[in-house]
């Protein structure tokens, strides 16, 4: 095979031009804005695809059409998707339209293809062909290194919050030259800039790149040796992007080079995608990417996709409404032909619990009713709501899956926390013992684990035994012996507190004494607020049972319920997890001020994040092909913390003549907590004057338990003077907030049901700028 990547003599004869275009089989069955987006072959073009609108099939389509009509030979297309697995589909799907291979074609995610690039011209970096991609735990090893040598305490700027920023560099396109000076402070006191620089430099004596500069590499190739740029430019004059409102910096700058052309021909770029579900800017993407379009490519075609072959018109008159109400989009209206279907149900609760059995109850039915669990799904914001609607299910019995990752008691970071509870409870315990005894890490490593281990077995004792008996042993070094009487130490003084301390208190002190809230608390990866997530809403479950060992006897039982094989599963995943599926019947509980849309993401990003929750919000909705249940409930404990709540304001979006109305009797009446009948009207009505509010705030009301004359039910109670004194957030409080827990309120009566809005109620509501989080003061009756 020739090796020149511009050498077309290795992928077949051109191929020959079929009949005229409306003969064409792969062209039949297309509506006309799809047969539009397929046809429109020359100049830039975006598709704005709507969710359920055929995307996929447009895409595939217009590339097999291209190759079949002769626009284009197959070693001109190049064809960007975001999963190697949405590749392989692609190709496949391209291969069969055509019915015959399209050798040469090159098909890929961003990386896949600029790893192969860059083999090709590796020198130009400093590198060599056979280069090393390092993986995750290759490149936080390699930065340890770094920091070590750099004699920076690496407990205090671990390498995982570097790596974190080195990634974000590189989706920016910044070499380390390229930097902003201020940007090199958020490391070490300015030194992250040198270490950025310093780890590139090591990598290429090691011949080695990360994931980043796959894409970083190619990118300074073609801005600093214009030769090859214009052999790429010359070679794929056909250029299409799935999924580009998903683009960072850099894919969107490395695409922006290959369209350039270095004469007036029109650059052939089609890109499809739609701005409504742009949903990963917490990890780099751009959607301003996809609303420049028209800007960045002078005489763009746009081609709407709108008619929607997956939802009803309920469902999506839902949906459009919920997301009209963000800013600077560049809009569609979904239509379908499927028929109105099923309302929108909003089902008020009165807490999680209430919660969980409701979407328990529901899916119990809908499964007699002859429909099937692999047609339903719950959709949660984050990970940790998972928890009580898969204990519900196994209650049940119900078959479900978690998607997109482990089940909520097979999380790495609620196993570490239940090894810890398991010695507590039962020393013997080794399996248990062996999977602390260096986590967090505690200088306790191999070499220690191996002596335990042999005295373990020479003397046929368990593990803690064991390890009691090396703590005056010369087997282990000084430090290490340290380290072991310590952790032996902690274990024997939890033991002492397990007769005065309840244990979920117990649990929060011991995950605090032994360091390990500390580790994630440090640790900067994406995922490490979502770990702590769930290790409150496990703290939180424990407050349910009245002893320790009866909590761990019930994990068992849990654990012990194992995925069954071959049978059909509800599915069980977060709204991101969701993306680009669908199914009949869609729950969407959460949807709760705080919760949904996530405080902290709008704490960290204010105004562009909330809008990004409203899309994440909006890909949800439109997951669903013919129900869609939203929940939300009046009184939440979040971590512990009993919280009075409001419905989201998504909810308020919603058009009111596409959700179902239904009233809930009792939810808002008055108890504690909670808000009186008649509140939600003037939640509803206050839409028009509803501020955003202020970046780390949310909206929260407290309400008089009672009315009097002047005062009705419903209305808001004035707020004493220390009404928010002493109000602190988690992340100021501490990782439990313990501070703020507050006694669970009264149970709900049993004929609470769904409800809906009611606009016609009267204004009762005023926002306070009190945050979310706040431990709320509710006044003493007739105060």
């Amino acid at each position: 095979m020739n090796s020149d990547p511009f050498d077309f003599s290795d992928v077949g004869p051109a191929p020959k031009a079929t009949p005229p275009a409306q003969q064409a089989p792969w062209l039949s069955g297309l509506n006309p804005a799809q047969r539009e987006a397929v046809e429109r072959l020359d100049g830039p073009v975006l598709v704005l695809a709507g969710a359920g609108t055929g995307k996929t099939r447009v895409l595939t389509t217009r590339i097999a059409h291209m190759i079949a009509t002769g626009k284009a030979h197959p070693g001109e297309v190049l064809a960007v998707t975001f999963t190697n697995k949405a590749a392989r589909e692609m190709r496949e799907r391209v291969e069969r339209l055509l019915g015959r291979p399209a050798a040469g074609m090159a098909l890929g995610t961003f990386h896949s293809i600029s790893a192969r690039w860059l083999r090709e011209h590796a020198e130009l970096v400093g590198l060599k062909s056979s280069f090393t991609i390092l993986d995750t735990d290759d490149q936080i090893r390699l930065l340890k290194q770094l920091i070590k040598a750099a004699d920076i305490d690496e407990k205090r700027w671990p390498a995982r919050m570097l790596a974190g920023l080195i990634d974000r560099w590189k989706n920016k396109a910044l070499t380390p030259d390229r930097v902003p000076q201020g940007e090199g402070f958020n490391f070490a006191d300015g030194r992250g800039l040198e270490l950025y620089a310093q780890y590139q430099a090591r990598l290429k004596v090691l011949n080695a790149c990360d994931f980043g500069d796959l894409l970083l590499h190619m990118i300074t190739i073609f801005q600093h040796h214009g030769d090859i740029l214009t052999r790429y430019q010359n070679r794929y004059r056909r250029l299409l992007v799935d999924e580009y409102q998903d683009t960072n910096v850099a894919q969107y700058l490395w695409l922006r080079l290959l369209a350039q052309r270095p004469d007036d021909q029109p650059r052939n770029i089609c890109c499809v995608g739609d701005d409504d579900q742009s949903i990963y800017g917490w990890r780099g993407a751009e959607v301003g990417n996809i609303l420049r379009f028209e800007s960045d490519f002078p005489g763009a075609h746009i081609v709407r996709l709108e008619q929607n072959y997956r939802s009803t018109g309920h469902i999506l008159g839902a949906a459009s409404s919920l997301i009209a109400a963000n800013s600077g989009r560049l809009g569609k209206t979904l239509w379908t032909d499927a028929g109105s279907g099923d309302k929108i149900t909003i089902c008020g609760v009165w807490d999680a619990l209430e919660e969980a059995r409701t979407v328990g109850d529901r899916v119990e039915a809908l499964q007699r009713s002859g429909h099937s669990l692999a047609e339903m799904a719950v959709l949660v914001r984050a990970g940790f709501q998972t928890r009580e609607f898969e204990e519900r299910m196994i209650t049940l019995g119900i078959p479900y899956r978690v998607v997109g990752g482990p089940r909520f008691y097979e999380r790495a970071e609620i196993r570490d926390a239940l090894a810890y509870l398991r010695v507590l409870v039962q020393p013997d315990d080794d399996l248990a013992f062996e999977r602390i005894l260096n986590v967090p890490k505690r200088g306790l490593g191999p070499a220690a684990m191996q002596a335990i281990n042999r005295l373990a077995r020479l003397e046929d004792i368990p593990m803690s035994r064991a390890a009691a008996m090396l703590t005056d042993s010369e087997e282990l070094r000084p430090q290490a012996r340290r380290s072991l009487a310590l952790f032996l130490e902690d274990f024997r003084r939890w033991r002492e507190d397990l007769d005065h301390l309840d244990h979920p208190t117990l649990t929060e002190q011991i995950l605090e004494d032994s360091g390990y809230i500390e580790m994630w608390q440090k640790d900067k990866s994406p995922d490490a607020e979502g770990r702590l997530d769930n290790l409150r809403e496990m703290v939180s479950a424990m407050r349910d049972f009245d002893t320790l060992p009866g909590f761990l006897e019930h994990i068992s039982l849990v654990m012990e319920n194992q995925e069954a094989s071959g049978v059909e599963k509800l599915s069980i995943m977060t709204l991101h997890a969701a993306k680009g599926l669908e199914f009949d019947t869609v729950f969407l509980p959460g949807w709760e001020e705080g919760v949904f849309p996530n405080q902290r993401a709008i704490d960290e990003g204010g105004l562009e994040s909330l809008e990004e929750e409203r899309r994440l919000a909006y890909v949800g909705l439109t997951r669903a092909k013919k129900r869609a249940i939203i929940l939300f409930a009046a009184n939440r404990q979040i971590f512990g913390q009993w919280q009075s709540s409001l419905p989201s304001r998504f909810i308020e979006d919603l058009d009111a003549k596409h959700v179902d109305t239904l009233n809930a009797q009792g939810l808002y009446s008055g108890q504690e907590g909670s808000m009186a009948s008649g509140a939600w009207g003037g939640f509803q009505a206050m839409t028009p004057n509803r501020p955003v509010g202020r970046v780390g705030h949310a909206p929260a009301i407290v309400m008089r338990a009672e009315g009097t004359a002047h005062n009705p039910i419903g209305a808001v109670a004035a707020p004493s003077a220390s009404a928010n004194q002493g109000a602190t957030s988690p992340s100021k409080a501490g990782w439990s907030a313990a501070a703020c827990r507050k006694p669970k309120p009264p149970a709900l009566p049993k004929e609470t049901g769904c409800f809906t809005t009611n606009s016609a109620m009267a204004r009762s509501c005023q926002w306070m700028a009190t945050s979310w989080w706040s431990c709320l003061n509710i006044p003493e009756k007739n105060a």
